[in-house]
């Protein structure tokens, strides 16, 4: 999959995907319009986002509610290098969620490919290519 990243003016910056942008800005006191969460805050929301959608899957392919359930991402960073070092990923469950599916509940959430990419990093290569502007 290839995305086409874009300055569409200001300090945003965009990510085209096919049929879908996903848009980032600076906060106004970094500069930006603050149109948009930055683009460590949308990485840090890939976490969250993506275990939830197992855990929403795993909820509704049981037919269990999902009102209710939500999840609480908590970082914890260097206070040296001010890098992110733990996650925590707490899922809440009403008492309408009985005990027997915790674990499974947290087996899924597990199953997120943005987790997963973390355990197993990809190659990250970083070029340049002068291009010709198109007449």
């Amino acid at each position: 999959m290839d995305m086409v990243i874009s300055f569409p003016g200001g300090l945003r910056v965009d990510a085209d995907f096919g049929d879908q942008i996903v848009h980032t800005d600076q906060p106004t006191q970094g500069g930006g319009d603050g149109s948009a969460p930055t683009p460590f805050i949308t990485f840090l929301a890939s976490i969250g986002t993506c275990a939830g959608i197992y855990v929403l899957g795993f909820l509704r392919q049981r037919d269990l509610p999902t009102e209710g359930v939500r999840l609480v991402q908590r970082m914890r960073s260097n206070p040296f290098t001010g890098l992110v070092e733990s996650i925590d990923l707490d899922i809440q469950l009403p008492d309408s969620i009985p005990d027997k599916y915790h674990a499974a509940i947290i087996r899924s959430a597990d199953l997120c490919a943005v987790k997963k990419h973390f355990e197993h990093p990809p190659n990250i290569n970083v070029s340049a290519t002068q291009v010709v502007p198109q007449v």
